[in-house]
């Protein structure tokens, strides 16, 4: 199978989405649900992790058989909402690569409530963390990723969209059987970079049988999030090359040699096209390219691809395009790719992976955990080249899309982002509109009939951590003067209140003044400190 085309590297970028509302205690499954499951599933829950800070978290980890013919197992870290569970929606969270860890940098490093600290001994409450309003699922997939397994060795020459699809769904099935209590909840699926991938297809696949009641059971899906998202080959690969020359990364004449010999559409890439673009990944191994303002981590040892860069020459025209991909994602990025070393350091104590009840093979009590799976990620088959008619479907579908792009990516820039909702031709319901962060211009939303856009001013999704000011100053949409919004949509203090039963929104007057995006049970929208119903969408 003729594989994906890429320009640049698509390992994970990890980012935040900071809430805003106050530390509640963490809640114990409601006891009052029961059933034959439950036994099962505290047997799941985690006690303590080694380093963890003295706060009340509710998690469970642990394995779902996704085939039992092939031994096929995902491993899953599952974080209650800190207060009211059971009214709470549920949100599963993706990571890319193919092949990065959502609890590597999903769980451990961006929004979980636990984050690996930088020493990689410890554990740190995230005090912004999401589980504030939603209970979160993180998912190891697919198998080969983190703690995941198959004991069938031909399963990852398989491996491609599809193939992943249909794993995260019988996952969520059984997950549902041994967690009964939230099957009624609300459902989301959010992730990002290539998770631009795996989102909008598991929402196909659930959407679909979720038709299909008299075979499969009925998930309560509501819609997906996706930040910085792989979504059409054509627009991405445009966008990046067009992000790189806006952007004063590579030459007025390289930018020309590549107009002349690319088109950016599959069947067309030459040679010429892969010599050409190769001056775009050369120039951002100076600088991270997920955030090309940020510093880069001094002490990052993994293998630059600045050996590939002459490979091409002794390569058949069949073979370069497969190469060209591959080799240029290997350029180290991330907006702080020092944290995979102190995630690897926690997830490979063998005192950690006994409090997350990981399963050894082999000979050895411990299995060696990476945050991406390099071997796995050589393998994948790209088979999937746009997600747009995804997107098509499910929008008619009424299912709610929210993109959200940091105009700081350089790998999945907001350029490609805009190419691809604008080639959906969807109906507009409110045009672009700036919105502010302490009285400057922060970034832009669009709302279409079911996808909403939204883009934020010098930010990218590898931020790590809400800037202080972020929680100390005022935001506002539209050009009236400020004054009690709670969101900052920059993706280094990006707030998000993922709400689904608000009762009264009054109640966020209480919140730290950053803009706080609701989302209720039919829409997402914008509250002021008020609980004003602000922006509808």
């Amino acid at each position: 199978m003729a594989p994906k085309s890429h320009l640049l590297p698509n390992k994970i970028k990890p980012f935040i989405i900071v809430f805003v509302v106050a530390v509640n205690a963490g809640c114990k499954i409601n006891a009052a649900v029961e059933s034959p499951k439950a036994k099962e599933y505290e047997n799941d829950r985690v006690i303590k992790l080694p380093g963890q800070p003295n706060v009340s978290v509710s998690h469970f980890s642990g394995y779902i058989t996704v085939n039992e013919a092939h031994e096929r197992a995902l491993f899953y870290w599952f974080f209650e909402a800190q207060s009211h569970p059971i009214n709470k929606p549920l949100l599963l969270w993706l990571n890319g690569g193919p092949g990065c860890s959502s609890i590597g940098y999903g769980a451990a490093v961006e929004l979980g409530p636990l984050r690996v600290g930088k020493k990689g001994d410890a554990l740190e409450f995230n005090k912004f963390s999401w589980n504030k309003e939603a209970n979160l699922l993180f998912l190891e997939s697919p198998i080969g990723v983190g703690f995941s397994y198959t004991n069938t060795s031909d399963d990852f020459y398989d491996l491609n969209d599809s193939f992943i699809a249909v794993d995260a769904y019988n996952f969520l099935v059984k997950w549902l059987e041994r967690f009964p209590q939230f099957k009624s909840h609300d459902f989301y699926i959010s992730g990002e970079s290539y998770a631009g991938h795996y989102v909008p297809q598991l929402a196909e696949l659930v959407y679909d049988r979720n038709r299909m009641t008299t075979v499969y059971p009925y998930i309560n899906l509501k819609g997906y999030i996706v930040g910085n998202p792989e979504t059409n080959d054509y627009f991405d690969s445009k966008g990046i090359v067009e992000y790189a020359w806006s952007h004063s990364v590579i030459s007025d004449e390289q930018y020309d040699n590549i107009r002349r010999a690319c088109d950016f559409r599959f069947d067309n890439w030459s040679r010429e096209c892969n010599k050409a673009t190769n001056a775009v990944w050369k120039q951002y191994k100076e600088i991270d390219i997920y955030n090309i303002y940020a510093p880069s981590c001094l002490t990052n040892n993994n293998k630059t691809s600045q050996s590939h860069a002459d490979e091409y020459n002794n390569l058949s025209n069949a073979k370069v395009h497969y190469y060209y991909q591959r080799f240029n994602r290997l350029i180290p990025g991330g907006y702080d790719p020092c944290y995979s070393q102190y995630t690897e350091a926690y997830f490979n104590r063998i005192e950690v992976q006994r409090a997350l009840h990981v399963k050894s093979r082999g000979l050895s009590d411990t299995v060696e955990w990476k945050v991406c799976n390099d071997t796995l990620f050589r393998r994948y088959n790209y088979t999937v080249f746009s997600i747009l008619p995804v997107y098509e479907k499910l929008v008619k579908a009424g299912l709610k899309i929210w993109i959200y792009s940091g105009d700081a990516d350089g790998r999945v820039p907001v350029i490609g982002s805009r190419y691809c909702v604008e080639a959906l031709k969807l109906p507009l319901k409110t045009p672009w509109t700036t919105w502010f962060y302490d009285h400057q211009v922060a970034g832009r939303i669009v709302e279409y009939e079911g996808v909403t856009l939204v883009t934020s001013l010098r930010a990218s999704p590898p931020s790590l951590h809400c800037n202080s000011t972020a929680q100390h100053n005022t935001a506002r949409v539209g050009t009236a003067p400020p004054p009690r919004l709670h969101l900052s949509l920059n993706y280094k203090n990006i707030l998000r209140f993922l709400g689904s039963r608000l009762s009264p929104l009054a109640q966020l007057s209480t919140s730290p003044k950053c803009l706080l995006l609701g989302l209720s049970t039919r829409k997402l929208l914008l509250v002021d400190s008020k609980g004003n119903i602000l922006f509808l969408f």
